[in-house]
């Protein structure tokens, strides 16, 4: 996930308001897909904001564009040096935070869905929890959580292990290709991506260090970020009026539609994701990128949305191994969880919001003060 807040540094381009807020709209639909999830593991069909997952996806696709606008046009007087500290200024200081909680909560998140928690070693945990600050990925013999998760403290972390690869790629490789070079790569990337849930009936995956899931993370990956780079060399934005609303409500219509074909025909499943990843995310981009906010309202919305876009996403899952701790020892329906799950659906975003503003932007602020020189663009 390429976070772009509406906060925007002396030295940085202005960011476009609506893709912040559309990233801050897929954020929120991930929280909910997150705590739905709670009641439906081992069967996917039963979910009700079924492609909520391809959030993800979403993400990429605008972290293609985003740095092909940022950072395209900079390279003849930025260093790959500069680069990278304002990668990491952006990314790492809300990773770290995301990596404490998850850590601070892990003793109390035992329960019958995480078993096995009551036996981890401390010292195993705080090995985990500092790797984790470092994004470095652990295996099966640090996987305290018995869940396969390269970031057992933070799962949803494993995005920003591809958003780092994506990074290093671009600045080493990929901004040097040409378009009908990235064109290529988009329509070969795009072939994986369509085989991939033809034949699975879904892309779920990325999180683990192994060969199927490393597959499925790149895979997932290649394709939409390519096709934002490409997407921010060759289009033009337009003008779309009502952008925001209007994009708003194709991006949630995609990522709340059933799962299709039932377990018979998953390829139908397979060919609407394919479709919605391929097609209707970066046209959602082009749109968003098309579009002004006008109104006071409108204006405090998105970037209120934009904001906590990042933050939300990547502190929201340790509160979700609590809330799923507590459904599994307390043996709640869903109807019955639904006040508890508000509650921690407000609570995420009334945290996200507060880290952001004391803790988020202050930093980044500081380390770009104490690491940047000025001079550059």
């Amino acid at each position: 996930m390429n976070p772009g807040s509406s906060v925007a540094f002396k030295d940085t381009k202005k960011h476009y308001i609506i893709l912040d807020a559309l990233r801050g709209v897929a954020a929120l639909v991930v929280v909910l897909f997150h705590l739905l999830e709670t009641f439906t593991f081992g069967n996917n069909h039963l979910q009700i904001i079924n492609h909520g997952y391809l959030a993800v996806d979403f993400f990429f696709v605008l972290s293609g564009f985003v740095i092909g606008y940022a950072y395209d046009d900079r390279w003849n007087k930025m260093s790959l040096g500069s680069f990278f500290k304002r990668r990491l200024i952006r990314l790492h200081p809300m990773i770290i935070v995301g990596m404490l909680i998850g850590g601070i909560t892990f003793f109390f998140q035992a329960s019958p869905y995480f078993p096995g928690i009551s036996e981890i070693p401390v010292w195993k945990l705080l090995l985990v929890t500092v790797l984790g600050f470092a994004l470095v990925p652990v295996g099966p013999s640090l996987d305290i959580r018995a869940w396969n998760e390269m970031y057992p403290t933070n799962g949803p972390a494993w995005t920003l292990f591809f958003e780092y690869i994506a990074n290093i790629l671009y600045a080493l490789f990929i901004r040097k290709f040409s378009n009908k070079v990235l064109a290529g790569l988009a329509l070969v990337t795009g072939a994986a991506l369509v085989h991939l849930a033809v034949t699975r009936g879904d892309i779920i995956g990325g999180w683990a260090l192994d060969p199927l899931q490393l597959r499925i993370g790149f895979t997932r990956l290649l394709y939409p970020f390519f096709a934002g780079l490409l997407l921010s060399r060759i289009v033009k934005p337009g003008s779309v009026k009502n952008a925001f609303l209007w994009c708003s409500i194709l991006l949630v219509t995609v990522l709340s539609v059933p799962r299709l074909g039932g377990t018979e025909h998953i390829w139908i499943n397979g060919l609407y994701i394919a479709v919605s990843v391929i097609v209707l995310f970066p046209l959602i981009v082009y749109m968003g990128a098309s579009g002004e906010v006008k109104g006071r309202f409108a204006t405090k919305l998105c970037r209120f949305l934009g904001d906590i876009s990042y933050p939300i996403y990547i502190i929201h899952y340790p509160l979700m191994y609590l809330f799923m701790a507590w459904v599994s020892k307390s043996r709640v329906s869903l109807v019955a969880s639904l006040p508890m799950a508000l509650l921690y659906f407000v609570l995420s975003i009334v945290l996200a919001y507060v880290l952001f503003k004391i803790y988020d932007v202050p930093v980044r602020k500081w380390l770009t003060k104490k690491t940047m020189n000025r001079s550059q663009p």
